[in-house]
């Protein structure tokens, strides 16, 4: 008698363990309910604002002497770019920049001492303008002024895009777009039929410098020294699974 309640429940154990292997086999075979994809799409463009500075010296022992022939060179450097095609309106001159500036004397007995050797006075002039082409040749003609007499240094342009929003949303449609499409046969190959978007989530936003080797950076790059950028999005999202 005990060793027929044995093996019955011995019996009883396997059908059990039987049952539960099987439950967990159907469980571990189970079609997924969504799957997570993401969409990526890119576009070149050119920019279509350009933002250039050049700044320009003077220095004198007297402070007003030194004032004084800052404002001529300013006048110089206004009628110069406005001789190029920029208009005066797209002009913008920067507070002046005084300094002073200090030599080194060196005694025979090896001694030295500081002493004041004049005032030096800068200002920067900017412009912001959609003639990129224009600017562009000038940023790099300006140093005619040198002949002049003028104590220039030239900075290099920044180039900008002044539809850059609605780029964004095309970018954001393409994305999302692509990104349906890769769900799409995802559920194929897996005998699946795709339903509705669950939730969907913009990743980070990159400009950079067409065919250029640049980084992308997890805070979003935004290149502002190539005139030809490439922009580029991505975005995650989770589709329903039928």
């Amino acid at each position: 008698m005990k060793n027929h309640l044995n093996t019955i429940l011995i019996a009883l154990a396997v059908v059990t363990s039987a049952y539960l292997l099987g439950s967990s086999y159907l469980k571990s075979k189970r079609r997924p309910s969504s799957i997570s994809v993401t969409g990526l799409a890119s576009r070149d463009f050119n920019s279509d604002l350009i933002v250039w500075t050049a700044r320009y010296t003077k220095r004198a022992l007297n402070l007003q002497d030194a004032f004084n022939a800052l404002k001529m060179d300013q006048e110089k450097v206004k009628a110069y770019l406005i001789s190029k095609g920029i208009p005066e309106k797209e002009l913008v001159f920067s507070a002046v920049d005084i300094g002073k500036e200090f030599s080194t004397r060196r005694y025979p007995d090896g001694s030295e001492s500081t002493e004041f050797s004049g005032f030096r006075l800068s200002q920067g002039v900017t412009v912001e303008s959609k003639n990129v082409d224009g600017v562009e040749r000038t940023s790099r003609e300006v140093t005619e002024l040198i002949n002049e007499g003028i104590e220039l240094y030239s900075e290099n342009p920044r180039y900008y895009y002044t539809r850059l929003a609605d780029l964004k949303i095309d970018l954001l449609a393409a994305a999302a777009k692509d990104a349906r499409v890769r769900a799409e046969k995802i559920a194929e190959n897996a005998g699946a039929d795709l339903s509705s978007m669950e939730t969907g989530e913009m990743g980070i936003f990159q400009i950079t410098g067409q065919n250029s080797n640049e980084d992308y950076s997890w805070g979003g790059t935004f290149n502002t020294s190539s005139r030809n950028k490439t922009a580029s999005i991505t975005v995650r999202v989770n589709f329903a699974l039928d």
